[in-house]
């Protein structure tokens, strides 16, 4: 599968349709990003059961605002409509190969456990 151009307009539904997706933050002046860029691409064509979803900063900055975009590139991983992974910089094939395994092999059931303790807890305080 290729990337996915994601919008203020799209994004709610990708994440909403697609179990796990990959966004990519970056712009087309960023070196960093135009060099990460094929690693991307090319991890896209090899996980079809993924979206790997990509916002250009510079075009959707109110999307990039939504979730704190300071630096690019940021990659965030969404498994399921919850946030496991965010952190800016670019990866290596194997490091993006190895977050994918990891986010693969994550029990969802728990981190849904999780998520909703942690909503009790804040409407108790």
């Amino acid at each position: 599968m290729a990337t996915v151009k994601l919008t203020v307009e799209n994004f709610e539904d990708v994440v909403a349709s697609h179990d796990t997706v990959l966004i990519d933050f970056w712009a087309s002046w960023c070196a960093p990003c135009m060099m990460f860029g094929p690693i991307y691409e090319a991890a896209s064509e090899k996980y079809p059961d993924i979206v790997f979803g990509k916002v250009d900063t510079e075009d959707q900055q109110a999307l990039a605002g939504s979730f704190n975009i300071m630096s690019i590139p940021t990659l965030m991983v969404i498994r399921e409509q919850v946030v496991l992974y965010s952190q800016a910089g670019a990866l290596p094939e194997s490091a993006l190969t190895s977050l994918i395994d990891q986010v693969k092999a994550i029990d969802m059931e728990a981190v849904h456990r999780e998520v909703a303790e942690q909503k009790v807890a804040a409407e108790q305080s």
